[in-house]
């Protein structure tokens, strides 16, 4: 599940319906992206990344791999 995604846009109080508009794509097929059954594609990550104003690595990388720690990889 993408819960650092789920909590940018709960704190801006977006709901799934509206961020899944401004991705362009269905609130259906937001879910399942945010739930983490549907990767996002790149265009997605950096229509995300320049509304949220952050960096991509910041929205959609493993917390292991934004601290830095290569040891603590989650295999994919």
């Amino acid at each position: 599940m993408q819960m650092y995604l789920w909590r940018l846009r709960k704190e801006r109080k977006l709901s799934q319906n509206q961020f899944a508009k401004i991705l362009g794509m269905s609130r259906n097929t937001y879910s399942a992206k945010e739930r983490g059954e549907i990767p996002f594609n790149s265009d997605e990550m950096f229509k995300a990344s320049e509304y949220l104003e952050l960096p991509i690595d910041q929205i959609f990388l493993p917390i292991c791999h934004q601290n830095g720690d290569i040891n603590n990889r989650v295999e994919v």
